[in-house]
């Protein structure tokens, strides 16, 4: 597998499991449907500004 192909792996597996924990938040549903959006239009800067600034970004 080229380094390509493993970068793009982890890529997805990051959205979906930023899309998993979106889902499992407490946030009313409007936000999820954004935030779910970015990630799937944007996938790696999505998972990179959900990671910074998604609903448990104050936790952090």
């Amino acid at each position: 597998m080229k380094i390509g192909g493993i970068f793009g792996l982890l890529v997805l597996i990051a959205d979906v499991y930023a899309i998993i924990k979106i889902l499992q938040s407490r946030t009313q549903p409007s936000p999820k449907i954004v935030w779910i959006l970015v990630v799937l239009i944007f996938p790696l800067v999505g998972v990179v500004v959900w990671f910074f600034a998604g609903p448990g970004a104050r936790r952090r």
